[in-house]
């Protein structure tokens, strides 16, 4: 085949240097210095989206995962071409992985745009990778898979089955209230994350891997299988080989995956799961950029029929490789077959119907994976509120939540994001009882990148005396793995002069999740005169930080930005 004639990724993506004869030439000479001779460039290439990092611990053994799917594209005829993106690892990046969220989809998208490619894979897995690649791909023109590093195992200490990061907020709380001293929560700390991969329970990271599955952006049985398991890697292989197909056939494209019904059946499954709150942020981002009208109340009608059906904590008491034993996701999708849109296409090429036509529980699924004449709990594992405090909308994780507490009133207590939040909340003077509803302001997109600091900690004098839920409301986050009656993602936000930042200590604010309520309960007069003194605080002077603070959207419309 002629230079002209050349249909090879290598030669119809050219670096510009006048000359487009000059410009393949040069790419191939360089390319020889890799060894790649024309019989390798002529193979549909490949490109592997790499987010290997020392600071990113959960995708400690993505190299055995690289090295699988490369193996996978290998066997299939095509070219592996791997290249890196930011790496962002939730534990380790300040203030939160949520301010460089976007920034990761613009690098993965113009990567996949700007290097010689006939499809992608993206491998990921932790908290924000995952949504991050999601838009990328979803603002993409070429044929894209997801693949994810997996959960990690669980570990035991004295006897207890342990798994981050759960399990970690609970020590933690049993910490502060006095019934662990210093000697035992460091002993058990070195068991609560036992292994390479994300979180044992359905948090984000856990969540969002089931989202890609549901959406059909990963192979079917992607989500859920551990991260040091032979089944991760034979996935990755499997997904190496498809990717070459894709790669040839040019197609399906993302945005013909990413449809309306795709977003539906996520929704659905989100609620059977009881999946993280952060979902529904990073949903409506690449449903934006999927060119797909998704908003937030669509994720309290649609999802409105299905209960909670899986038994993963914080909603449940099991782990994620408990899931994964008892069917993972396809067993879901086929007990939810009903509710579904099951002629949805993803990348496998076949139709969720036909994807789960042979599907069949087995004895060990039911204890982790209910049915829906059996439930684990009730529809609304997920509410969207609003009211006064939120007019735009708030979310709550009412499957993670104390009952007792969906409908109270009680005197507001303030603390704002940089402040020393714990120092405050364990003054012994403090006059606070369980009755008080704490109020975190200035944690939104636009004040702090939307920290995971919604969970505000129970004041120590409190824990002490065996509190371990109060209400909290947040325009900030809270981790997947948190639980607790925590109103979040109050829009407007605090810095955007939302009613949040009216709040005084001792305001009385209501919570009515059954009426999907969140209200201050201040006269409008009296919130006006306070917005109306309210001062935002200066936005940062400079780089990445002061682009988002000045283009990011609510986190009602996704916190992506505004130009994307």
């Amino acid at each position: 085949m002629s230079e002209h004639e050349s249909t090879s990724a290598v030669d119809t993506s050219r670096t510009s240097y006048g000359d487009e004869g000059f410009s393949r030439f040069l790419r191939r000479a360089f390319l020889a210095s890799r060894g790649f001779d024309d019989v390798d460039l002529d193979r549909p290439v490949v490109g592997i989206a790499v987010t290997t990092s020392d600071y990113n611990t959960c995708h400690r053994d993505m190299p055995a995962l690289l090295q699988a799917v490369r193996r996978g594209v290998l066997e299939a005829g095509g070219l592996p071409m791997e290249f890196p993106t930011i790496s962002l690892g939730e534990i380790l990046t300040s203030p939160t992985t949520m301010l460089f969220r976007n920034l990761m989809a613009m690098d993965t998208e113009e990567m996949i745009r700007a290097l010689p490619m006939d499809a992608a894979v993206l491998l990921g897995g932790c908290d924000k990778t995952v949504p991050a690649q999601l838009m990328a791909a979803a603002s993409s023109d070429k044929p894209v898979l997801l693949e994810v590093v997996g959960p990690m195992m669980t570990g035991s200490w004295r006897g207890e089955r342990l798994g981050a990061c759960t399990d970690c907020r609970r020590l933690w709380a049993n910490h502060r209230g006095g019934d662990l001293d210093t000697a035992e929560i460091t002993e058990a700390r070195s068991e609560l994350v036992s292994t390479a991969g994300t979180c044992a329970v359905m948090g984000t990271a856990s969540t969002m891997a089931c989202l890609t599955e549901t959406l059909g952006m990963m192979l079917p049985g992607g989500a859920t299988p551990g991260a040091s398991t032979g089944a991760r890697l034979r996935h990755g292989v499997a997904t190496g080989r498809r990717a070459v197909e894709l790669a040839r056939a040019h197609s399906p494209k993302p945005r013909e995956i990413l449809t309306r019904e795709a977003f539906e059946n996520a929704i659905k499954v989100l609620a059977a799961v009881g999946g993280s709150t952060n979902a529904l942020i990073h949903l409506i981002a690449v449903a934006r950029r999927a060119g797909v009208d998704l908003v937030l109340s669509d994720f309290d009608t649609i999802g409105t029929k299905i209960p909670l059906l899986v038994d993963c904590k914080p909603s449940g008491s099991n782990y994620l490789e408990d899931f994964h034993r008892a069917g993972g996701i396809p067993v879901l999708l086929k007990e939810l077959e009903r509710h579904l849109d099951t002629s949805a296409v993803g990348v496998a090429g076949r139709s969720l119907a036909e994807l789960i036509e042979d599907v069949r529980p087995h004895p060990g699924t039911r204890p982790v994976v209910r049915t829906l004449d059996d439930p684990l709990g009730a529809p609304g594992a997920l509410a969207v509120l609003t009211g006064s405090l939120a007019p735009a909308g708030a979310v709550i994780k009412t499957s993670a939540a104390t009952p007792d507490l969906l409908q109270h009133t009680g005197p507001a207590f303030v603390v704002d994001a940089g402040q020393d939040i714990a120092a405050i909340l364990d003054d012994p003077d403090l006059d606070l009882t369980p009755q008080h509803v704490l109020v975190l302001r200035m944690a939104g997109p636009i004040a702090g990148g939307m920290p995971e600091a919604g969970a505000l900690p129970i004041p120590a004098k409190l824990a002490r005396q065996g509190v371990r839920d109060m209400v909290r409301v947040s325009d900030g986050r809270m981790s997947g793995t948190s639980y607790g009656t925590v109103v979040l993602h109050c829009d407007p936000e605090a810095a955007a002069g939302g009613p949040l930042a009216a709040v005084r200590n001792g305001d009385l604010i209501r919570l009515n999740v059954p009426a999907r309520r969140i209200d201050l309960l201040v006269d409008e007069a009296e919130v006006a005169r306070r917005l109306a003194e309210f001062t935002p605080a200066p936005l940062p002077a400079r780089g990445w930080r002061r682009l988002y603070a000045e283009t990011v959207l609510p986190a009602s419309e996704g916190a992506d930005l505004s130009f994307l």
